[in-house]
């Protein structure tokens, strides 16, 4: 199971996966870079935004997926059924719940923390529509739950690939108006986004009725609400649910104090944050994969695997991201490129893509350490990592940003900080906490 050989047959295709959603990602933000900085400012307030909803269910579907990824390894292959089932079930109400609120809440909450008008009026734009893709992207959440937690990983490749596919020729069409479409540029990416989400759920859908043992799993046999189920989930969940939510607030918040600087440096923050989740893939696809292997190791009764598991994926994600690295450190300009063809933005974007590129690094092994705390289902002390780390990451960027106003290259400095703290206490745990003896 922990082969490198099965290592990278599960990390693959969710690689894949990766790679088509942040073509979606790199797409938005270079459509919009060319529309203006206003728009490419705003569609990072907004799109993280919309991320730090849509992980609250997530949260809940990484809950579902550590239990189906330890019935899978105890072969108990019909409660997985009920697991999904009833977790599909949640996501579903839980979207209802969470777009009745934004519907009313997002203009207040934007109104009150963006201090631009036109970022504001651009913001408002992007997620009167993007908020509509709550319903499609929780349901797609615990889908992909399934998929990871029995290691069949595959089919998340062609849905994503399907997802930047059509979300690229949407933009395309609806951003600038071609094909005789009016040109609606920010509305349009979240217009694409929402329609590319569809998509994808019914290929999905379509894939599992079809190509899945239904009986094996017992999936969608719902006769009645497992209420001891939905509460078994989210005992693992609720806390990274909380986890998630808070960590991409806090990102959330740091564009808002960037915001402030002004709207260069949001432009700037957007470019840099956009290349970061592109560099990101390689360890993301990693820490996926040590997440399920932890779960599936412990269901299979060898504890004793866990440790050296982490070890050896945390070594082969920074072995990957090292040469990305050194490109991104040398060429930052050429990067830069992707987004915008404004020389003066280009410039002042160098030292914000220098950084994330170092930054990069510390990435790569230590997510994959949290990722294995959270597969040992120890979510609460996960969470309280999580809420250690963002005190003081948190703490930093307010200073630099509000207290003694710097440069966004020394704001952005600020993942240092996130990433050796949350590592760090993470794998103090893995060697000295409780974990071996907890049962789910």
């Amino acid at each position: 199971m922990n082969s490198t050989k099965n290592i990278f047959k599960i990390t693959y295709p969710i690689f894949l996966t990766l790679v088509a959603q942040n073509v979606v990602n790199v797409t938005n933000t270079a459509f919009l870079g060319r529309v203006g900085e206003v728009e490419l400012g705003a569609s990072a307030i907004g799109g993280v935004f919309y991320f730090a909803i849509y992980m609250i269910g997530f949260g809940f579907s990484q809950g579902a997926q550590i239990l189906i990824g330890r019935r899978n390894g105890e072969q108990n292959y019909k409660q997985i059924g009920a697991i999904f089932n009833n977790a599909l079930l949640f996501n579903i109400v839980l979207s209802i719940v969470i777009f009745g609120i934004s519907v009313k809440g997002v203009p207040l909450l934007m109104k009150y923390v963006v201090s631009s008008e036109p970022v504001y009026e651009s913001t408002i734009a992007y997620l009167d529509w993007r908020i509509y893709g709550y319903f499609f992207a929780f349901v797609n959440a615990i889908f992909r739950a399934f998929y990871v937690g029995v290691t069949q990983t595959r089919i998340l490749t062609t849905s994503a690939i399907l997802m930047a596919v059509t979300n690229i020729v949407l933009d395309y069409v609806l951003i600038f108006g071609n094909f005789g479409f009016a040109p609606l540029g920010i509305e349009g990416a979240g217009i694409s986004s929402v329609i590319a989400e569809i998509v994808t759920l019914i290929y999905v859908v379509l894939y599992t009725v079809f190509k899945v043992d239904l009986k094996r799993y017992a999936l969608f046999q719902i006769r009645k609400v497992e209420i001891k189920t939905v509460l078994h989930i989210l005992e693992l969940s609720i806390f990274i649910m909380f986890q998630y939510f808070i960590s991409i607030s806090t990102w959330f918040m740091f564009f808002i104090f960037i915001e402030h600087i002004g709207e260069r440096p949001l432009a700037v923050s957007n470019i840099g944050r956009s290349l970061y989740i592109l560099l990101m893939i390689p360890a993301s696809a990693l820490a996926t994969t040590v997440n399920t292997l932890v779960s599936n190791l412990i269901g299979a009764g060898r504890k004793e695997d866990v440790i050296p598991l982490i070890n050896k994926v945390a070594f082969i994600s920074i072995i990957l991201v090292l040469p990305l690295m050194i490109f991104t450190l040398v060429f930052p300009e050429l990067m830069a490129r992707i987004y915008t063809d404004d020389q003066t933005l280009i410039q002042a974007s160098v030292s914000v893509i220098q950084i994330v590129s170092i930054a990069n690094l510390f990435f790569a092994g230590f997510f994959i350490v949290f990722n294995g705390v959270s597969g040992t289902g120890n979510t609460r002390t996960a969470f309280l990592i999580e809420v250690i780390t963002l005190f003081f990451y948190i703490g930093y960027v307010y200073y630099t940003c509000i207290i003694n106003p710097s440069s966004v290259a020394v704001v952005w400095m600020s993942e240092f900080v996130y990433w050796t703290l949350i590592g760090g206490l993470g794998y103090w745990y893995l060697l000295k906490g409780n974990w071996r003896k907890k049962e789910i």
